[in-house]
C-alpha cells in the first residue's frame, strides 16, 4: 500500500490569507499546506479520500491520471468543493464510484444539485456512482483491500474515518466513540486530526491527539489538518519518537 499526502492543512490553508505569523511567512516547504486530502494506492487501485477545495492543484502536482473511487469523510467546504474537478477523469474513464455516509450525501445533493438534477446542457457534469457507507460495515475496492468506515465526532457532526487493512485515516474529529476506538487498534499506520497545539472546540489539539495515539498504539502515526499554529522544525520536538507531523507531498509505502 502507498499513501500520498496531497494536502495537510486546515480549512484556510497555510499560509492563511492576510496572515504574517512565523509559520505563514516560513520558507520551509513543509509549512506550505493545501487543504487536507490523501491518495491511497493498493495493487492497481487508486483511491482518493476527499475532493478538497484544492483538488485540481493537488492532482496536477501529484500527477494523478486516474482514480478508481473517491471516499468522502464529511461534507464541509474544504473537503468536498473540488468534486467538480473529477470531470477530466470522467472524460477518459467514465463514471466514478463516490462513497459517503447518508448525512454527507444529503448535503452533497443539496450543494451540487446540478450533478444530481441537471437543469442545463453543455459544460459537462461530474459522473458519479453514489454509494452509501455505514459505520462498521466493511466493503472492498479491488482485490485484498478491505475498507471499514468508522464514525468519529467533529463537534456534533458524525464524520467517517476509513480503515484500509492496517492503515487508518481519521481527520476532523473531537471524539472517537468506543466502537470506533476498537476499529482503530492493531494498526501499522494511523493518520490523525490535529488542528493546532492549543485546544479547539471541534478538532483535536496536540495533547488530545497524542493521548489517542498512546491509547491506540499504532506502530507509527502522522498528524494532519494542521493550521498555522504548528511549525514543522520549531515544533517537532513536541512529538514522541513514533509520531510525526505530516506534510504535503509526503509518501508512505509498505515497500
Amino acid at each position: 500500500m502507498k499513501l500520498t499526502f496531497l494536502g495537510t492543512g486546515t480549512s484556510t490553508g497555510v499560509p492563511s490569507i492576510g496572515c504574517d505569523c512565523e509559520t505563514c511567512l516560513s520558507d520551509d516547504s513543509k509549512d506550505k499546506r493545501l487543504r487536507v486530502s490523501v491518495l491511497v494506492e493498493h495493487a492497481d487501485k487508486k483511491i482518493l479520500v476527499d475532493t478538497s477545495i484544492d483538488f485540481r492543484q493537488q492532482a496536477l502536482r501529484a500527477g494523478i491520471k486516474k482514480l478508481d473511487a473517491v471516499l468522502i469523510t464529511h461534507c464541509h467546504v474544504d473537503h468536498v468543493f473540488g468534486l467538480d474537478d473529477i470531470r477530466p477523469l470522467n472524460f477518459r474513464y467514465g463514471a466514478m464510484g463516490v462513497y459517503a455516509n447518508e448525512i454527507a450525501w444529503m448535503d452533497l445533493k443539496r450543494i451540487f444539485q446540478y450533478i444530481f438534477k441537471p437543469t442545463h446542457f453543455g459544460g459537462g457534469l461530474p459522473q458519479l456512482i453514489p454509494h452509501t457507507v455505514v459505520k462498521n460495515s466493511p466493503f472492498s475496492i479491488g482485490k485484498d483491500l478491505e475498507i471499514t468506515p468508522l464514525e468519529v465526532i467533529h463537534g456534533k457532526l458524525p464524520v467517517i474515518a476509513y480503515r484500509f487493512n492496517d492503515f487508518a485515516y481519521a481527520t476532523d474529529l473531537k471524539t472517537i466513540p468506543e466502537d470506533s476506538l476498537d476499529g482503530l487498534r492493531d494498526l501499522d499506520t494511523l493518520v490523525l486530526d490535529c488542528v493546532r497545539i492549543k485546544p479547539h472546540s471541534t478538532h483535536l489539539c496536540l495533547e488530545e491527539a497524542l493521548a489517542y495515539i498512546e491509547e491506540l498504539k499504532p506502530r507509527r502515526a502522522y498528524l494532519t489538518h494542521l493550521n498555522h499554529d504548528i511549525m514543522h522544525e520549531r515544533d517537532k520536538h513536541l512529538l514522541p519518537e513514533n509520531v510525526e507531523f505530516a506534510y504535503d507531498g509526503l509518501v508512505l509505502s509498505d515497500e
